[in-house]
């Protein structure tokens, strides 16, 4: 009878020493969630900046004084239009 109680604890300890290295929130798991997380943090690192970058553009075009530059950029961008002066790279 103590064979038999020895080998069913034995077994559950067993199963969850298991589940505790190799389950889905395990050890093993826990790598794996701290990889993507480093790999989230770059993402939002690169996305932040860009972000940044479409703000201060925004912010040329909301002041009052426009920024002749940038708006005559997006307008040629937007007819499709060039200036003289400008050199047209064509691609494939």
């Amino acid at each position: 009878m103590t064979l038999a109680l020895y080998l069913v604890s034995g077994a559950a300890v067993a199963y969850f020493m298991f589940h505790a290295q190799h389950g889905a929130r395990g050890l093993e798991a826990r790598g794996a969630i701290r990889e993507s997380l480093r790999d989230m943090e770059g993402e939002l690192a690169t996305l932040t900046a860009e972000r940044k970058s479409w703000e201060q553009r925004l912010a040329l075009v909301r002041n009052e004084a426009v920024d002749r530059d940038l708006l005559e950029e997006n307008a040629r961008e937007i007819l499709g239009r060039t200036h003289k002066n400008d050199v047209v790279i064509m691609g494939r």
